[in-house]
């Protein structure tokens, strides 16, 4: 069924497969009628996934699992016992275990997924890195591409596509490369000043675009160039 086929008298599976088809402001606004429906959409919601790619990070897949999540029963119950590394394929090229930071995602927890992201970006540093807290940006390149993509293909499937990286690196660039505006937009600096961690941080979808992961920008910029610099991360964006 195509996604402009949807009708009120659509049946939940017809609604799901219309949700997953369409794109854009169209997907947006199905969202909102998706969110609205829950009740009745859970139990499809497993069966609904399997058009969609693991090793992917469409929005509307994350969408779902963030549905299924927050309404108990058997169908969740059933879900995590399938899927007990979550449901997105994570790959690591060091051993890391990317399950706690997919599952802090799928349940929404942003703020407990920065401080993993934050976490995890210490151990790609390696042991110096974990040993001061903080991660110096030469110590940027030589992290693994395949965490770093796997980090970032999280962060876009369970944020409807705006939190990440590599949205933080196209709306830098859709800025001109000025970082003092990128600031401001991600929601980061407020009439010059410094929003402060945590609290004053939205950790909830309604935040800025590419509000988080958040990068400690107090040591300059060099971090966050660095980060959104790294081929793992153009390589995810289209533009370069």
């Amino acid at each position: 069924m195509g996604s402009g086929n949807f009708t009120a008298n659509s049946s939940p599976a017809q609604l799901l497969d219309a949700f997953r088809q369409a794109q854009g402001r169209q997907r947006q606004r199905l969202l909102g009628t998706v969110l609205d429906q829950a009740p009745q959409l859970v139990e499809f919601v497993p069966m609904a996934l399997q058009a969609y790619d693991q090793a992917g990070d469409d929005w509307a897949a994350g969408s779902l699992i963030q549905l299924l999540m927050v309404h108990e029963g058997t169908t969740r119950a059933e879900f995590l016992r399938n899927h007990p590394q979550g449901w997105f394929i994570a790959p690591s090229a060091m051993g890391q275990d990317h399950q706690p930071l997919q599952q802090a995602l799928a349940t929404e927890a942003f703020e407990e997924a920065d401080r993993l992201t934050m976490a995890s970006l210490r151990q790609m540093a390696g042991p110096a890195a974990v040993g001061r807290g903080y991660v110096f940006f030469s110590e940027v390149p030589a992290m693994a591409r395949t965490d770093l993509d796997t980090i970032d293909r999280l962060w876009v499937a369970y944020s409807r596509g705006r939190y990440g990286f590599s949205v933080q690196r196209r709306l830098l660039k859709a800025g001109g490369g000025r970082w003092e505006q990128l600031w401001s937009r991600l929601g980061w600096k407020q009439d010059g000043v410094w929003t402060r961690y945590p609290n004053q941080f939205t950790w909830r979808h309604a935040a800025p675009e590419g509000h988080m992961p958040l990068v400690n920008q107090l040591r300059g910029v060099r971090l966050m160039d660095a980060l959104l610099n790294h081929p793992a991360i153009t390589a995810r964006c289209p533009d370069g």
